[in-house]
């Protein structure tokens, strides 16, 4: 069955979704407050949909149908009839819970509310729709069309058919799901957090160099990228917002506390990719 399924925000987490659901036979309506960053998006898509094809996964007749099915929108109330809107705006609990909030009053009973949150609850997220059985969390991972994985995260009032959907979803856009519950940065940026932060830790210690860390990591630990490669790739704003957002909601957990040198180069525009300068120059 061909799904219709709505995005909130054409960055790079919404552009990286609705690349790989429109590839995967779904109509996509790709909705942003700007039609700059909805081009933009497009243009991303279309640039990765062309590698695909160069490397042989998939045809030019397959790319150019999926192009067709991403329907650029800058009016919400054009998402009321999708079968699943998700959400992919910035990290912040507040943007994304008045965001819940109109999507409640505009969408389609029988609609499912995705969140593709990072960190924060998504019982919290749901408390601001009138309907929160039908709130769920679909974690993506950069780059979406890459990265196998998503995270479906019931919240404490996340019905079982909402759970079932959502499963279904990832199921047909070829991901690997993993239900899990609601708590702080869920498994992967749970576990992440210790691999960024004593790597930051190590780096401030003056204990070796970024190259050097990242180096051993990959050649001794089998991981495909070091921890300020990965962080360059994330974002490094990205990273840091999930950082604190993971250790405010535990209390100020040390094990989770954020490094000095992540707010300086956030503060200084070094980024990553998306600056061309990060811990690394691009």
């Amino acid at each position: 069955m061909s799904l219709h399924i709505g995005i909130v925000g054409a960055g790079t987490m919404g552009a990286g979704i609705a690349h790989v659901a429109a590839l995967h036979q779904c109509t996509v309506s790709l909705y942003d407050i700007h039609d700059d960053v909805i081009r933009r998006g497009i243009e991303r898509i279309t640039t990765e949909l062309k590698k695909g094809v160069e490397k042989q996964k998939f045809s030019e007749e397959e790319m150019t149908a999926a192009l067709k099915r991403i329907r650029p929108r800058t009016s919400l109330a054009d998402l009321d009839t999708c079968d699943i809107i998700i959400e992919a705006v910035i990290e912040d609990l507040l943007v994304k819970k008045d965001l819940f909030k109109k999507l409640d009053a505009i969408a389609h009973h029988t609609t499912i509310l995705a969140t593709n949150t990072s960190s924060f609850s998504v019982t919290s997220i749901a408390s601001a729709t009138k309907k929160p059985h039908r709130v769920v969390g679909l974690h993506f991972f950069n780059p979406v069309h890459l990265m196998n994985l998503v995270e479906v995260v019931r919240g404490e009032h996340t019905s079982d058919e909402t759970i079932t959907r959502a499963l279904e979803f990832g199921q047909q856009i070829g991901k690997t799901s993993v239900k899990v519950n609601d708590t702080p940065g869920f498994i992967v940026n749970r576990v992440a957090r210790p691999f960024y932060g004593e790597a930051l830790r190590l780096l401030g210690e003056g204990v070796a160099s970024v190259e050097e860390i990242d180096r051993i990591v990959k050649s001794e630990g089998g991981f495909k990228m070091g921890p300020f490669e990965l962080m360059d790739l994330i974002g490094i704003d990205v990273n840091f917002a999930v950082t604190q957002s993971v250790y405010e909601q535990f209390f100020q957990d040390s094990r989770y506390r954020p490094h000095p040198i992540q707010q300086q180069m956030v503060e200084s525009g070094k980024l990553g990719r998306k600056t061309k300068k990060g811990f690394y120059n691009y």
